[in-house]
């Protein structure tokens, strides 16, 4: 077998076993322990992270974070998820920074010259724009976590008016115009919300409190899973030009309540929580012309309120 073979195949036996020993894998492969070793040297260099242990029941283990096996790229493929990775460096927090940057990195480093200099030309031809903002999100990766392994966060949350501290259940994170959300259920409340992630201060997982059997909902589900949940919620509908409708597309959480008619035009009707009633009123006093709220009184009251406000602002 030849050596690059046999370093390709010893890399995914060691990621698959987990914990070995130079003589299982001498015997496993044919070769002497001292061709092993010197196999075993050259993975570590590759930056496979084995670690090695003495006594009599040591031997070698390879640590938590396991190294997938080699995969075989094009150069299209390569070259399209160069640009993803790419996609994502407006962004001043990621739940996985360092190893987006890692990737990218090694993606890169290892491409032939020829391909080297086609991305290098590249990069100035193709961007993902994403508005920079200044705030910073620094719990991502823990509120991901708790989202995927159904954890209970004990979070400090500054919200426009006051801090408070309540414990929420994640469903997942996800961002938008730059800033990133996270829709949870909150305990203190007893309903789902939606925290702005660059607003919670602090974040841990609070071990003593029982989490919620939320493994069926997620962020392309959650709209329509929790609609019939909010205790206190009012009905609207909206009017759209065709601009109106564009704008509305914009937004994540219009899709399930957005009809687009053949010519363009369209209406917005659905449910909205109470607590959202001053969101929307800015958000169709924003639309100015490009939309016609129809119902309900309480939005129109809200969207009459803010007027006043702004017109006692600018007399």
């Amino acid at each position: 077998m030849a050596k690059t073979q046999r370093l390709l195949e010893l890399l995914m036996t060691v990621n698959r076993k987990r914990k070995f020993t130079v003589g299982e894998l001498a015997q496993e492969f044919g070769v002497s322990q001292r061709t092993i070793l010197r196999d075993l040297q050259e993975l570590s260099e590759w930056g496979v992270p084995l670690y090695s242990e003495v006594g009599p029941h040591g031997g070698y283990r390879v640590l938590k974070e396991r190294i997938l096996p080699p995969i075989a790229f094009s150069e299209e493929e390569a070259v399209a998820i160069f640009f993803a990775i790419q996609s994502l460096r407006h962004y001043s927090a990621l739940p996985f920074a360092a190893e987006a940057a890692s990737a990218t990195n090694k993606f890169y480093a290892y491409m032939p010259p020829d391909v080297r200099e086609r991305i290098d030309e590249m990069r100035h031809r193709v961007d993902f724009v994403t508005p920079k903002r200044q705030a910073d999100s620094p719990h991502l990766s823990i509120l991901l976590d708790a989202a995927v392994n159904q954890k209970v966060l004990a979070i400090a949350y500054e919200s426009r008016e006051k801090q408070t501290n309540r414990r929420i259940q994640p469903i997942g994170i996800y961002t938008q115009n730059g800033l990133w959300y996270c829709p949870a259920y909150c305990f203190q409340t007893s309903s789902y919300r939606v925290f702005r992630c660059d607003r919670i201060q602090t974040a841990v997982e609070c071990a003593e409190a029982e989490p919620l059997d939320l493994r069926d909902i997620h962020l392309d589900n959650r709209e329509s899973r929790l609609a019939g949940e909010e205790k206190n919620s009012i009905a609207i509908r909206a009017e759209l030009t065709r601009v109106g409708v564009q704008k509305c597309e914009a937004e994540r959480w219009s899709a399930p309540m957005l009809t687009i008619r053949p010519d363009g035009t369209g209406s917005l009707s659905g449910q909205i929580a109470e607590s959202d009633r001053d969101f929307f009123a800015a958000f169709f006093i924003g639309l100015g012309r490009e939309a016609t709220v129809i119902h309900s009184p309480e939005l129109l009251a809200s969207m009459r309120s803010y007027l006043a406000e702004l017109s006692g602002k600018y007399p």
